[in-house]
C-alpha cells in the first residue's frame, strides 16, 4: 500500500495511491484523516490523477525527528576514507548516528537550495524508514513491528562544512537537506531494496546499491536508536547511502530511485 500526502489547491490532505488497472495510471484516493492518528481513516470517494490541476505531491510525512546512519555500507565507508572526507574509521564497529531537523524536509519536485555559505554540496541516495508506533527500548527481533513503511530520500550534505563541523549540524541539517518521497510504501523487501540515482537524466552507477549490504541492518538501527530516543509515529531513519557520492550544482536535477517504492525528483537552486 502506498500512502501519500498532497495538496489540492493549497489544502493539505492524505491519500492512498492506487493504479487504475485499465488505464495503468496512478490516482490519489483521498482519505478523511491522518493515517498515523489514533482513529481509523477511510476513503472519501474522491479520486485525483497525480497530474490533475491543483494537485501537488508533498513530503509524505513531517517527522518530529530524523536520524541518519553515516558510513553504514562498506563501499561508502571506503569511498569516504579514500577521499579523506571524514576523519572517522572506514567501518565503524558502532553506529555513527546523526540528526536532521524537521525543517530540513522537502517533498517531490521541491527545490534543494544550495546555501551561499557552502561550495560543495553532495547527493546521498538512500532508503528511509518511517516509524508507525511509539518505540522505546525495542529488541532487534521485534523492531520491524514498529515500522509503517519506507520512502526514498536524498541525504543532501554540504561536504566542506562537514569537514569543518564535527557535529555535522549545518552540513546535514540546513533547510531543504532532507528530500522525502514520493510516498510511503508499506510493503517492501527491506533486506534487499535496490537504490539508484540519476543526475540530469544520466544514471550514476557508482551511487547505486542494495540494503542487503548494510553494515547495521534496519532492525538493528531501530533497536539501537530506540534505546536512547523514543521514536514517535512518523519519525524517520535514513539508513545510509550505499556507495560513492558526488557533487550537486545549481540547475542540477537529482533523482533518487528505490525499486518497489518509486522516484524522488528535486532540482538544485542557488540560495
Amino acid at each position: 500500500m502506498r500512502i501519500a500526502r498532497f495538496s489540492l489547491n493549497d489544502n493539505v490532505r492524505y491519500a492512498f495511491v492506487q493504479t487504475d488497472e485499465y488505464e495503468g495510471k496512478d490516482y490519489l484516493v483521498a482519505l478523511d484523516g491522518f493515517p498515523l492518528a489514533a482513529g481509523q481513516v477511510h476513503p472519501t470517494g474522491e479520486r485525483y490523477a497525480l497530474d490533475a490541476e491543483g494537485v501537488r505531491l508533498l513530503a509524505p510525512i513531517i517527522p518530529s525527528k530524523i536520524f541518519g546512519l553515516a558510513k553504514n555500507y562498506q563501499a561508502h565507508a571506503q569511498y569516504m576514507d579514500e577521499h579523506h572526507l571524514t576523519t572517522a574509521t572506514p567501518k565503524p564497529d558502532e553506529m555513527m548516528i546523526f540528526t536532521k531537523p524537521s525543517t530540513a524536509v522537502i517533498g517531490p519536485d521541491d527545490p534543494i537550495v544550495f546555501p551561499s555559505y557552502s561550495n560543495d554540496m553532495n547527493f546521498e541516495p538512500e532508503v528511509a524508514v518511517v516509524i508507525g508506533r511509539i518505540a522505546k527500548n525495542v529488541p532487534v527481533e521485534r523492531a520491524m513491528d514498529y515500522v509503517l513503511g519506507y520512502t526514498c530520500t536524498n541525504d543532501v550534505t554540504l561536504r566542506d562544512l562537514q569537514m569543518s563541523d564535527p557535529m555535522w549540524t549545518r552540513a546535514k541539517g540546513f533547510d531543504t537537506a532532507c528530500p522525502l518521497g514520493p510516498w510511503i510504501e508499506t510493503e517492501l523487501d527491506y533486506t534487499d531494496a535496490r537504490i539508484g540515482f540519476s543526475l540530469n537524466g544520466e544514471v550514476v552507477p557508482e551511487a547505486s546499491g542494495t540494503t542487503a549490504h548494510l553494515i547495521h541492518s534496519i532492525p538493528q538501527q531501530i533497536a539501537a536508536i530506540s534505546q536512547f530516543s523514543t521514536l514517535l509515529p512518523g519519525d524517520v531513519i535514513l539508513t545510509g547511502t550505499p556507495n560513492a557520492t558526488g557533487s550537486l550544482h545549481p540547475g542540477d536535477e537529482a533523482v533518487v530511485s528505490v525499486e518497489g517504492i518509486g522516484q524522488l525528483r528535486n532540482v538544485v537552486v542557488r540560495g
